[in-house]
């Protein structure tokens, strides 16, 4: 099993095969799915594209303690070919929320990247009105940049207020302690 990384409560891995019945229940919960695509389950072709050894890419989340799959998380370049600014994301079951895996996860990924892999800003992109994820990534110490507005052929309730995109950058990291 290739490891990323682990937190006190959190295992990093790379995803195997046996991932796969976990990814489908995952992105097949419609609660979860809200904010980004309107619950229709992710094909099976999709589902295997999450698997990527290294040190960036989508790593499926697990709790130490009983290996219970839990989501995943994305640490992966913005430009191909470039490992200097990087997205961060995350996708957790609902069983998870509210119990500060997000932020933990999130923190241990933004401590790996700014110290060990070179990574000079890191951002992220949420609807503007996911509250949730907008304070997970506030208690990471992403501030917010802009908001946008996409179109999309089938527009989730709450696009017309937009996507939020937030950013932290090396620096602002190394100055805020």
């Amino acid at each position: 099993m290739h490891v990323l990384l682990e937190t006190e409560r959190l295992r990093l891995r790379a995803f195997t095969g046996a991932d796969l019945d976990n990814l489908r229940e995952l992105h097949g919960d419609s609660e979860v799915m809200r904010f980004l695509d309107g619950g229709p389950p992710t094909p099976d072709a999709l589902v295997t594209h999450y698997s990527h050894p290294g040190h960036f890419g989508y790593w499926a989340a697990e709790e130490r303690a009983t290996a219970a799959f839990l989501g995943w998380f994305e640490f992966r370049p913005v430009r191909d070919g470039r490992t200097d600014e990087v997205e961060l994301g995350y996708r957790l079951r609902r069983s998870a929320w509210g119990r500060g895996y997000a932020t933990e996860g999130s923190l241990a990924l933004l401590h790996k990247g700014f110290t060990e892999l070179g990574v000079v800003r890191v951002t992220a992109t949420t609807m503007a009105v996911h509250t949730g994820s907008r304070r997970v990534l506030e208690k990471c110490g992403l501030r917010y940049v802009r908001t946008f507005h996409e179109e999309w052929p089938d527009p989730l309730p709450g696009a017309e207020h937009g996507d939020v995109e937030y950013a932290l950058t090396a620096e602002e990291r190394s100055r805020s302690g």
